[in-house]
């Protein structure tokens, strides 16, 4: 590791490839720490290259002997590759390296989990392997032979030979080294098939090791087969391989990995049971299984041509299995849920030192920009190009990316000119939503006149210390509805796209209440001027689902503010509006439990950030439990009746109609166990025969106090099984109470069961603890502290996760002298660590940089 700052890459700077490859060998001869490599690979001169130098990246390996055309060469080698003489003409470079993957902690390149051989490449890890040109835009035919004494021997592509110890795949697709994959373990295979509307058959098969994980296999099977028709019916697009293999690693950085007919998952992406997942577990996980197999057209058959468009593959394909749980579940659902976590993660990125456009110009650690801002923010935009060029449009553009750029890699600007022409109109100024940082605040005044309502709408932009950003193209949908809850003008679309617009609407017999911005059409915050009893109106009758929750969430927002400001008592609009509600039996289920919800403390920080309040996260803290406990007081007449409807017979089904009833029963659950002692709740722990159940009355119990042996009964049950001791452990930080969260993390991180070096658990504990906004934000400073403490222990093993723990600390600047004061000492001294990892560096600086 490098103590130094590291350099900075400009997406201004990008030249072509010196070289191209036509195609690359490989042999790897597996050792846990001398593993052999063993590269053949056809190169020849890029006649579109500026430079003509032949450099190889590669990082951590021990070069044994390298060749070009049969001829010894000496390489001249860095810590970041080899540069060498070269022929002006095709040639063979032959080299052999070794590397060492059980001293591999950071996860990068070939390394072992639990004595199984992976890897994962994506974005700079082939450089771990061999000496290679690392870099999307050079994409070639891979054939790998791997050698080792396991039953299983796997590596992308078709398999073409295999024997007693070794195993050779051909993947005939192009592609660029961050698609390689290889795992080598004792697995055992869950197989499966589909047949692809051309009527070729593909074996499909989830690998996991022998033992309690093969009956775990069954939904995502199933999942994967769904993806798979639903990409063909939707999009046109079908498999290319005989074969599609997954496999779960326990320990691994991401959640998956989309690598060419072998994805790698993370166990908790794919591994699924009734007992031990929960609901939301199912979804995610299908979601994810989607997400991957669509990578197959955006992301590997096209992929980008420079780290600098990840938000493209990335956008794109998010924005696809979106589509997808959408169809497979309930639509209003999906979107509130989507909105819900780009409002937690992206505006909480773009209002700090963390922002970024969804393309950035420079980057000096690649692994520091799989952000929300690429992948949520990248698949709103994707969403607003769908929005402005309707469906038929939609599909037209997106048919001409398939059919013009399949092969390569592309950028953004290949697919905006697909969307051009498919809309026959200039989309320039549209681009600064993939090159500008920050979230458009668009505000919305109204006049009423005489049976005429005028809009002034204006927009702006504050992103990194500038509030002169350039106007975007933004979609909005409106609606107008009456008094008595009836649409009085049906939704309309209309473009903001300077910074101010005026809309009249004339003819209308009384004043309505505006409905702006239906289906979250566009990734902006709102102000408008709008009562509580406006908003509860809407609450109770907006025909659009997205902003009838919103309203809700507005509503409930501004109590919280006030209680916290002002110290008023919980407002009963609000909570008569929740009482018509969540007993609206026309209503999904799934949805009413959404309306249930609160918005999270560290929104309610955010929210009192922009009315220019310091938050105070204890007064906070106090707010939403003071309003929870008066929401179940209010509704406690109807919370028993409600619970009973929502009981599900029968055996356990993690579609969306049980899913939901158990979403908005389980939101009961935890109302009641504010008022019977958590009687029910114990009585739902002791009885049920799901993950589901199980985990919400221990929630339940937890969250308002009246756990006592529940906690321990579920670590007897499950101390075998590593997934659910994760929601073990994140459970006991998440609902702990403020006084006592450091505490518990410093207890649970002492746990014999605690494991620094899987992201699983270091996440399950001290994720749990960055999002505890009470409980990490302490006045004494000891939530800083302690995560400092483990951060600095992190890094020397493994940066990534280190890196994108340390974002804990973005959001300093909204709070009090004091606070600041200590996260800037906790931060100084990570940043004063010797040897400290280039990815950890990047993000303490760029937080620092903003102080």
């Amino acid at each position: 590791m490098k103590d130094s700052a590291p350099s900075v890459i400009y997406l201004a700077d990008y030249t072509p490839p010196a070289y191209l490859i036509d195609d690359v060998h490989l042999t790897f001869h597996l050792h846990p720490t001398q593993t052999r490599v063993i590269s053949r690979i056809a190169f020849r001169p890029n006649p579109d290259a500026t430079d003509g130098t032949f450099s190889l990246h590669g990082t951590e390996l021990n070069l044994v002997s390298a060749k070009i055309d049969g001829t010894p060469v000496d390489p001249t080698l860095t810590d970041d590759g080899l540069t060498c003489d070269a022929p002006d003409a095709p040639f063979i470079w032959e080299a052999e390296v070794t590397i060492s993957p059980e001293t591999n902690t950071a996860l990068e390149g070939l390394y072992m989990s639990g004595g199984m051989y992976c890897t994962q490449c994506e974005a700079e890890g082939f450089r771990k392997i061999t000496y290679y040109p690392d870099r999307p835009d050079v994409m070639a035919v891979f054939t790998v032979r791997i050698e080792g004494d396991f039953p299983v021997l796997l590596s992308n592509g078709n398999p073409q030979a295999s024997g007693d110890g070794w195993a050779e795949w051909h993947d005939p697709w192009p592609k660029p080294a961050y698609l390689f994959a290889l795992v080598a373990g004792n697995l055992v295979a869950h197989p499966g098939s589909f047949t692809t509307m051309s009527g070729r058959d593909v074996a499909l098969n989830i690998y996991v090791r022998p033992g309690p994980d093969e009956d775990k296999c069954a939904f995502g099977m199933g999942a994967l087969q769904r993806s798979m028709k639903w990409d063909e019916d939707v999009y046109g697009r079908e498999y290319d391989l005989d074969i599609f293999n997954i496999v779960a690693v326990d320990d691994f950085n991401m959640g998956a990995m989309e690598n060419k007919g072998l994805n790698i998952f993370n166990s908790s992406c794919v591994l699924a049971s009734p007992t031990t997942s929960t609901d939301a577990d199912f979804e995610r996980i299908e979601a994810i299984i989607a997400h991957e197999y669509f990578h197959n057209w955006t992301g590997n058959r096209i992929t980008c041509r420079d780290w600098f468009q990840l938000c493209l593959k990335e956008g794109l394909t998010v924005y696809r299995d979106q589509q997808f749980t959408a169809d497979m579940r309930s639509a209003p659902v999906k979107r509130i849920d989507d909105a819900i976590t780009l409002r937690a993660a992206q505006f909480r990125e773009d209002a700090g030192p963390l922002a970024h456009p969804p393309r950035p110009s420079s980057f000096s650690e690649i692994n520091n920009f799989y952000t929300a801002t690429v992948y949520e923010k990248g698949a709103e935009i994707i969403g607003m190009l769908h929005t402005l060029a309707g469906d038929a449009g939609y599909k037209t553009a997106l048919d001409l990316y398939f059919d013009r750029h399949d092969g390569d890699a592309a950028t953004i600007e290949d697919f905006r000119a697909c969307f051009e022409q498919a809309m026959d109109n200039d989309l320039t100024q549209f681009t600064r939503w993939w090159t500008d940082p920050g979230t458009p605040h668009v505000t919305v005044t109204e006049e009423w006149n005489d049976g005429t309502l005028t809009l002034h709408l204006s927009q702006s932009i504050d992103a990194l210390g500038r509030i002169d950003w350039p106007a975007r193209v933004i979609p909005l949908r409106y609606a107008l509805i009456g008094q008595d809850g009836t649409e009085m003008q049906a939704e309309q679309q209309l473009i903001l796209d300077d910074t101010v617009k005026t809309v009249v609407i004339a003819g209308l017999s009384a004043r309505p209440i505006l409905s702006i911005n239906r289906g979250f059409t566009a990734p902006i915050t709102l102000s408008q001027t709008q009562s509580d009893a406006d908003r509860a109106l809407l609450l109770a009758h907006d025909s659009d689902p997205f902003n009838r929750w919103d309203a809700g969430r507005k509503l409930v927002s501004d109590v919280l503010c006030r209680m916290v400001m002002h110290e008023t008592a919980p407002d009963t609009r609000y909570l008569d509006a929740m009482r018509v509600a969540v007993r609206d039996t026309d209503l999904d289920p799934a949805y009413r439990a959404f309306l249930l919800s609160f918005p999270s403390q560290a929104e309610t920080a955010q929210a009192l950030h922009m009315q220019g309040v310091v938050p105070d996260p204890d007064a906070i803290h106090l707010a939403h439990q003071t309003l929870r406990q008066a929401l179940a007081e209010h509704l406690q007449d109807h919370l028993a009746a409600l619970y009973a409807a929502m009981t599900v017979d029968g055996d356990y089904s993690p579609d969306a109609g049980p899913a939901g009833k158990r979403d908005l029963g389980n939101a009961v659950l935890g109302l009641i166990s504010r008022l019977d002692g958590g009687k029910q709740a114990a009585q739902q722990f002791a009885t049920a025969d799901n993950m589901t159940q199980q985990i919400s009355a221990l929630s339940a119990l937890l969250w308002n106090g009246h756990e006592t042996t529940q906690l321990a009964a579920f670590a007897d049950q499950w101390s075998n099984d590593r997934l659910v001791m994760d929601k073990w452990f994140g459970l006991q930080v998440a609902l702990s109470a403020p006084e006592d969260t450091v505490a518990t993390v410093k207890a649970l991180a002492a746990h014999p069961d605690f494991n620094e070096k899987n992201p699983n658990r270091f996440r399950a504990v001290f994720g749990a603890f960055a999002r505890h906004a009470a409980g990490f934000h302490r006045a004494d400073g000891s939530g800083y502290a302690l995560l400092a403490d483990w951060l600095i222990k992190l890094d020397a093993i493994n940066p990534q996760t280190t890196a994108r723990v340390v974002t804990a600390f973005d959001s300093f600047k909204r709070y009090d002298a004091g606070r600041q004061d200590k996260m800037k000492a906790a931060l100084n001294r990570i940043a004063a660590t010797p040897n400290l990892s280039g990815d950890t560096r990047e993000m303490v600086t760029r937080i620092l940089d903003t102080a």
